[in-house]
């Protein structure tokens, strides 16, 4: 219900009762103008996009806290990255302000002063999506009608030339890694992500049928050990190298079950950080293959696994990837380098099929060039007068 009615002022007031039957008003100067406001609430009304406006004048840090308590499935990690987002870039430009304050040309202008301080491009996608999964929120809460961070241009992820070592690079590296030369090696040949080797058990570890079972993770957060799923919450099995079964089961003799397979002198789980300043980057500056990190024996894994004839759907399972198309975008350039091969391999099967039936398909070009007999047809003139 809607009314406009003039005040003793010589104002109009325009008021409104909500579904619930909750009045609101406004004033103005001139009829058509509250005429104009309530022509508004009632499209609003009709269209599905009203908002109470008392619901959008929540504070966004207050908001912001509410959206993170939403986040029940997050990986330990994740979680500290939002909570960083949010402390670092979200609520020192956005907190005071409410949800309804929120504007297009404010966010636009935020994340060009973000990367004008030297962030990262990629951290800068990442304020921007989680200040966008907070309005998204509000949007479904009846806060917002629609998302102002929609289509604010973003600076592009510059994606690192990824390094790729061959079995020399990987075995030179794994000595000089020594107490961890076995590490090193199920990294490379496996593909594993670095926390899921660290969280490997025993028990997970099936040398007979030569597979490891990827079902957990662990993550430095915050000083402690966290252990979770895996990255895409997925469970999956990986292929293990005949090479490293014997490496493997003297690395857990006499372990149990539920024991790590690979762990630190005193047999502490292995903490990234301390491994990569204490045992890789040492490592790495006496192989000679500066520049590489733990992740890039991944890579590494990813690139010896298609130069040996894997299909992609092979590298996709044996990496946890969510998709073969995610395979594809990271290392569908390795495939490139397979074309000449296919075309050998298709040239040795005709070359095969042609041997094996004694010659050359008799309808071939090169049969009839070389042992057919030539039909000289006769001109179409020759033909129309029977010649």
């Amino acid at each position: 219900m809607a009314s406009i009615a003039k005040r003793s002022d010589g104002r109009w007031r325009a008021r409104y009762r909500d579904h619930n039957g909750k009045e609101t008003s406004r004033h103005f100067d001139r009829k058509i103008d509250a005429q104009h406001w309530l022509d508004s609430i009632t499209t609003a009304v009709t269209n599905g996009t009203y908002v109470d406006p008392i619901q959008s004048r929540i504070s966004v840090a207050e908001w912001s806290q509410k959206w993170l308590s939403t986040k029940t499935n997050l990986k330990a990690t994740t979680r500290r990255d939002y909570e960083s987002l949010l402390e670092a870039h979200i609520v020192p430009r956005w907190g005071d302000a409410t949800l309804a304050d929120v504007r297009h040309e404010d966010i636009t202008t935020w994340v060009a002063e973000l990367t004008e301080r030297g962030l990262s491009a990629s951290r800068v996608r990442a304020a921007h999506v989680a200040l966008s999964q907070i309005l998204k929120l509000a949007i479904r809460s009846g806060r917002l009608a629609r998302n102002p961070a929609e289509y604010v241009p973003l600076p592009r992820v510059r994606r690192a030339d990824k390094r790729y070592l061959n079995h020399d690079e990987v075995d030179a590296l794994a000595d000089a890694c020594q107490d961890h030369r076995v590490t090193i090696l199920f990294l490379a040949y496996t593909g594993v992500r670095y926390g899921e080797m660290a969280a490997l058990r025993v028990e997970r570890l099936d040398l007979l049928r030569r597979r490891a079972l990827i079902s957990e993770s662990v993550a430095e957060v915050a000083g402690r050990l966290v252990f979770s799923a895996p990255k895409t919450h997925q469970t999956r099995s990986v292929p293990i190298p005949r090479f490293l079964l014997e490496d493997l089961a003297q690395l857990v003799a006499g372990k149990g079950p539920r024991d790590l397979v690979f762990t630190g002198a005193k047999g502490a789980p292995l903490r990234l950080s301390h491994f990569r300043r204490a045992v890789f980057l040492p490592a790495v500056a006496r192989s000679g293959l500066d520049g590489l990190t733990p992740h890039g024996l991944r890579h590494t894994a990813a690139s010896l696994a298609i130069a040996a004839g894997a299909p992609v759907k092979v590298v996709q399972t044996m990496l946890g990837h969510a998709s073969a198309t995610m395979t594809l975008d990271l290392y569908g350039h390795l495939y490139a380098d397979q074309l000449d091969e296919v075309a050998d391999r298709m040239d040795a099967a005709r070359a095969a099929r042609s041997k094996n039936s004694g010659g050359p398909a008799e309808n071939s070009a090169d049969f009839l060039r070389t042992n057919g007999q030539l039909i000289l047809m006769p001109r179409s003139s020759e033909t129309a007068t029977g010649q």
